[in-house]
């Protein structure tokens, strides 16, 4: 029977496995970003918007692109661990009015 689960614990898992996705994804963007950079993709992207909108002065900047999204990602992180831990937080009050979840394990043959 499972009644009750760690609000520490679960924030401490929580913060590191949405901490090692928004890294996966940020090394994603970044490679991403370096192809579509070696490719002349953003040159042309960047041209196509100065045509489009007659503003000479617009570039992509990837300096600041990545520090908004991981500044947006640490943001996310926090959240999503928080979210948790209420989420604990609950179950743990619905587990005293229902009594839990029962879990039944067995052996491998």
């Amino acid at each position: 029977m499972l009644r009750k689960l760690g609000p520490w614990s679960v924030l401490k898992i929580s913060f590191l496995f949405y901490l090692c996705v928004m890294v996966v994804i940020i090394g994603a963007m970044m490679i991403l970003y370096a192809i579509l950079g070696a490719i002349g993709s953003l040159d042309s992207l960047t041209r196509l918007i100065q045509d489009l909108f007659a503003d000479q002065t617009f570039e992509i900047h990837g300096g600041w692109l990545f520090s908004r999204g991981l500044a947006i990602g640490l943001g996310l992180v926090v959240l999503w661990t928080l979210i948790n831990v209420f989420v604990v937080f609950l179950y743990n009050l619905l587990s005293d009015v229902v009594g839990g979840i029962e879990v039944t394990l067995s052996e491998r043959r």
